[in-house]
């Protein structure tokens, strides 16, 4: 089985070129492809054409917005964790997740030291903003009476995808 590293390697010199161009992000522009384009020196159908066979053979996992949310105000996030019955975490988890207010939610083992099973982050302007959308939703969701708690992120931690070398580059290890 090949690793990404191998596909990588196969890559034309073109692919490379878009790659090195889109894993910066998508142009914010009403037409980004068309710019993506004329970058490369390509049509915009071929630019797309490229996208999806990339997506396709596995070089690329997939082509999403990424939203700065503390850019946009939004920096109280907090990941609310409660400690339902096994039982019930997967209704209650599914009910949660379809939450306007949740935008990650997951079912997690519990650990030693650790009893929470049921994680959901929510965003707010500030931490009282958050606290309220997580107390509307314990009541809402008849969730008062199940132990759980608030971890507020403490710093950013920067999220990139995939980064392509350019071949001019010193070999480097890049995370």
């Amino acid at each position: 089985m090949r690793d990404k590293g191998d596909a990588l390697r196969v890559l034309s010199d073109e692919e490379r070129r878009l790659l090195l161009i889109v894993q910066g992000g998508i142009p914010l522009a009403p037409e980004p492809y068309r710019e993506i384009a004329s970058r490369l020196g390509a049509s915009e159908e071929h630019v797309l054409a490229t996208l999806r066979s990339l997506l396709a053979r596995g070089i690329i996992k997939r082509l999403a917005a990424v939203p700065n949310h503390y850019a946009l105000g939004v920096t109280a996030n907090g990941m609310a964790v409660w400690d339902v019955p096994d039982e019930m975490v997967s209704e209650i988890g599914r009910r949660l997740g379809q939450r306007p207010e949740v935008t990650h939610c997951y079912r997690r083992p519990r650990r030693p030291g650790w009893r929470y099973n049921l994680f959901a982050m929510i965003h707010g302007m500030s931490r009282e903003e958050a606290l309220s959308k997580i107390g509307g939703i314990s009541r809402e969701l008849g969730l008062e009476g199940y132990p759980h708690d608030v971890l507020f992120s403490t710093r950013l931690l920067k999220k990139q995808g995939l980064r392509v070398r350019d071949r001019a580059e010193p070999a480097a290890i890049e995370d």
